[in-house]
């Protein structure tokens, strides 16, 4: 895949992770009373950028390179994304201390990347059932303790999978298309 293919492909990728992570983050902390809006985001973020590396593996088999490449720059979403954050904040503010912050949610980042990446196979695309299985682990993370209602139940009920499938299947899509091209 040449270079503007590549940075197309991580510009449409990105777009979706982002606008998804929106959308599930926005239904949970709606809907989940106690919710903690840093749990929420970070969790989604992890989740969705981790799936997307996935189908990005996949839809791209065809080019290992490119694949690598933009799987790769889909699990730094959440690092460059806490950046943009900080950067934006240190700005605001004119205070350079907010480094040190920076490192230990970058750890924090870190361990929660290792979580997803240890549920969602490398180079597997994550169809239905198993990001509804991993779907109830995210809901668990991001929920607070003693909800009448099981992660699985709110889950089902607040149809939650379906935007992440969807946004899946469109990387998926648009990476089989780039390689058919090349």
């Amino acid at each position: 895949m040449t270079s503007e293919r590549t940075a197309r492909f991580v510009t449409f990728a990105t777009l979706g992770v982002l606008s998804v992570t929106q959308e599930l983050a926005g239904a949970v902390l709606a809907d989940v009373d106690g919710a903690e809006p840093d749990v929420v985001a970070e969790e989604t973020l992890c989740l969705v950028a981790t799936a997307t590396a996935r189908a990005t593996e996949v839809g791209l088999a065809g080019d290992p390179d490119g694949a690598a490449l933009v799987a790769r720059a889909m699990l730094d979403l959440p690092f460059a994304y806490h950046d943009y954050l900080l950067g934006s904040e240190m700005i605001a503010r004119n205070d350079r201390t907010f480094v040190e912050v920076g490192e230990v949610v970058y750890r924090r980042l870190q361990r929660k990347l290792e979580f997803y990446q240890a549920h969602l196979a490398a180079g597997r695309f994550p169809g239905k059932r198993i990001l509804s299985d991993k779907m109830d682990l995210w809901m668990g993370r991001v929920s607070p303790p003693k909800l009448p209602e099981m992660p699985t139940e709110r889950l089902r009920r607040l149809g939650l999978v379906t935007p992440l499938e969807t946004h899946l299947r469109l990387v998926l899509s648009y990476g089989k298309s780039e390689t058919e091209l090349m």
